[in-house]
């Protein structure tokens, strides 16, 4: 019955069914990495691959705020698709069906940047005093730490019994993925001063 379902549509429509299954299957795929803590956007045009959607890390989930990414693409062909599909039989004008298809899909990709945002904001805010609770706490260096404060790697430390991920530098060597780390000093919000725990041992 499918085959002779899917053989009775007309070129046009097969190509918008598989377009349309496909961003589905995708965005399924993605909503289960997210909160499963994988790196779901790790296939983002901008090859943002330091994100990790990340424990379910919401430090993270800013990155479906940038437009261009695989995310908002698979957004937008789902909500494009799913309305072309519900529409064709009652919208009898192509191009009025392409415009509100379109519209549809702009909205839906809109609409889940701002709820990626939002989560992000309020994951950000919470109540923690950066600059005091986070000095002295301990974690692991998640992206690898240039030494001399040339550069900023990604440290997760527990505050407070909850893990977060902050910018971090260091004023001595490198400290590389996976190190224990210590906080120094909060330098702003979002970027921390670190040490590499034990690093003075010979």
């Amino acid at each position: 019955m499918i085959a002779t379902w899917w053989a009775d549509l007309s070129p046009v429509m097969k190509l918008l069914w598989g377009v349309t299954l496909t961003a589905t299957l995708i965005f399924i795929i993605q909503t289960v990495m997210t909160f499963l803590g994988a790196d779901a956007d790790g296939t983002d045009f901008d090859l943002d691959v330091d994100t990790s959607l990340d424990g379910t890390d919401l430090s993270n989930i800013d990155s479906g705020a940038n437009l261009y990414t695989f995310r908002n693409f698979v957004n937008f062909f789902l909500g494009f698709g799913w309305t072309a599909i519900i529409l064709q039989p009652s919208v009898k004008s192509t191009a009025v069906l392409v415009i509100i298809s379109v519209l549809v899909g702009v909205a839906l990709v809109a609409l889940v940047m701002y709820m990626f945002k939002w989560l992000y904001s309020m994951q950000q805010s919470g109540n923690i005093n950066v600059y005091k609770a986070a000095v002295g706490c301990q974690g692991k260096c998640y992206l690898r730490i240039p030494g001399e404060r040339t550069g900023e790697g990604k440290v997760q430390i527990t505050i407070q019994g909850a893990v977060r991920e902050y910018d971090a530098v260091t004023d001595g060597d490198e400290i590389k993925t996976g190190a224990s780390v210590k906080v120094l000093e909060a330098i702003d919000g979002n970027t921390l001063l670190v040490e590499e725990l034990n690093s003075y041992i010979i």
